[in-house]
């Protein structure tokens, strides 16, 4: 049956798109006549899982604004890129080469793997109503780990492969994992006004997550992972305070033990943490009872 409803959605917003890009003009009740649905299901339609269109309304009629569909520059595409976070997986962005990654012919050069992404696609509804709430800057509500939430939402960011939804609950700024979120409501009328402190942390963007508070660690890296840390951003913030040919002393910031104490498992026996102590502590805590069940 959720497939089933997903389909109807997704026939019903084809069309009205179609329209659009013909040209042509419409009311809410033309809509509501022909699809045989309510005006909420319509106001969703047109405010909610069409937002992202440039849908203009003039007495009461809907219409696409002349640039929009069908005229995909490659200024679009590179945006597309950058939102997606692609934009340095390739060595140029620029014209020239994006025509030769386009061409059917010279694409074939190419071959990108990835460890895969969450699949989020019977959740696509959640997931519109957020993107239009985060562009309205109206506040959600929702059920998240057995406790109802009414927060301020951000922007929805891809860590790695996982959603995650960054929103401001009672001035702070949290991380929640999409696919856990449940029983959303948002009311498009209710507005808040972002926080400029936050808007700044975000477009700051240094760190792998977002918090208020984030804790410095040093790492002490052996020649063996040495290559794999100067040539991946796995820490977008690290600075090198030290390097030999078979050591390297890095700083980076972090916003939860676990953000590093995953990648310092991953790399072990290659890796060490020099600072916070507690960090090197809990580690060592964590591999002494992982010994007792081998």
């Amino acid at each position: 049956m959720l497939k089933k409803a997903h389909d109807k959605i997704a026939a019903r917003l084809a069309q009205i798109i179609s329209k659009l890009n013909n040209g042509e003009r419409f009311t809410q009740q033309e809509l509501i006549e022909e699809f045989n649905v309510d005006i909420r299901t319509i106001q969703r339609d047109l405010h909610e899982r069409l937002i992202s269109l440039p849908i203009e309304k003039n007495n009461g009629y809907y219409s696409l604004a002349s640039y929009a569909l069908g005229k995909l520059t490659m200024r679009d595409i590179q945006n597309f890129a950058i939102l997606s976070g692609i934009q340095s997986l390739y060595p140029a962005l620029d014209q020239k080469f994006m025509s030769d990654l386009l061409s059917i012919k010279l694409n074939t050069s190419y071959l990108v793997k990835h460890q895969g992404f969450e699949d989020i696609s019977n959740k696509r509804d959640i997931f519109e109503q957020i993107s239009g709430a985060i562009v309205r800057h109206s506040p959600i509500v929702f059920q998240y780990k057995e406790k109802q939430r009414k927060v301020n939402p951000y922007k929805l960011v891809n860590n790695n492969g996982i959603w995650y939804l960054l929103a401001d609950e009672n001035d702070q700024l949290k991380n929640y994992t999409f696919s856990k979120i449940k029983q959303m409501e948002w009311d498009f009328q209710e507005e808040f006004t972002p926080n400029k402190a936050f808007l700044e942390l975000i477009a700051k963007n240094d760190t792998n997550w977002f918090s208020n508070q984030t804790i410095e660690v040093i790492l002490e890296i052996k020649q063996e992972a040495m290559e794999y840390f100067l040539r991946k951003e796995t820490l977008p913030n690290k600075k090198i305070l030290e390097q030999t040919p078979s050591n390297l002393i890095l700083s980076t910031n972090v916003s939860y033990d676990d953000e590093i104490l995953r990648i310092v498992k991953y790399w072990i026996p290659y890796i060490k943490i020099q600072s916070p102590s507690y960090l090197q502590e809990k580690l060592s805590i964590i591999l002494q009872e992982y010994l007792k069940t081998t």
